[in-house]
């Protein structure tokens, strides 16, 4: 067995991984509140800031330290990449119908 497989930890709950992919602020939150986070490291300004504005690259980095580069891993980062590709065109398609 290799080594990055024994580093494998799994605390991430089942729920916070299927919820994050549709509502990752509150995901975190209610995960925030459930259990402290003093396992991934998290702690200081830095992690409430990343939560607050790029959440989905927060869970992204929990999912890496729990579990590596897996399925799940791959899944919020495939969700990641088409939220943030399709976020700017529903303004800009709006911009061009206002004048």
């Amino acid at each position: 067995m290799s080594l990055q497989v024994l580093m494998v930890i799994h605390i991430l709950p089942l729920w916070f991984l299927i919820f994050a992919l549709f509502l990752p602020r509150i995901a975190l939150l209610v995960l925030w509140l459930e259990t402290p986070l003093t396992f991934f490291h998290l702690h200081g300004i830095l992690p409430l800031l990343v939560a607050v504005f790029l959440p989905r690259l927060l869970v992204l980095y929990m999912i890496y330290l729990d579990q590596g580069i897996s399925l799940w891993f791959v899944i919020h980062l495939i969700t990641a990449g088409v939220v943030w590709g399709g976020s700017g065109g529903y303004s800009a398609r709006r911009r061009r119908r206002d004048y």
